[in-house]
């Protein structure tokens, strides 16, 4: 029971975490490349992941399957992480 009540406070907070930092990154960088001043767009991605913050928190405390939870949370992360620096470095070099 302990272990579960562990798992589910570290997905809802660092796993949390992790998505939304790669959630934000790909925004931010979707809106610059898009034309958006830079702070603009950080600005409106952060207001919009603390929002989405407190629905991924409620997610993973109703959810049944700990596994798919990590996964969503750390595997979409992780994409939506790399998809960022690519558009970044798209961006940077002027391609």
């Amino acid at each position: 029971m302990a272990l579960a009540i562990l798992s589910r406070t570290g997905a809802s907070l660092l796993g949390g975490y992790a998505f939304l930092w790669g959630a934000s990154s790909v925004g931010i960088a979707a809106l610059v490349a898009a034309g958006m001043a830079f702070d603009a767009a950080r600005t409106l991605c952060m207001m919009v992941a603390l929002l989405a913050y407190l629905g991924i928190f409620l997610w993973v405390w109703a959810a049944r399957n700990m596994l798919r939870v990590w996964l969503v949370l750390l595997g979409g992360g992780g994409l939506m992480s790399a998809a960022a620096l690519l558009v970044q470095q798209q961006l940077t070099t002027g391609a």
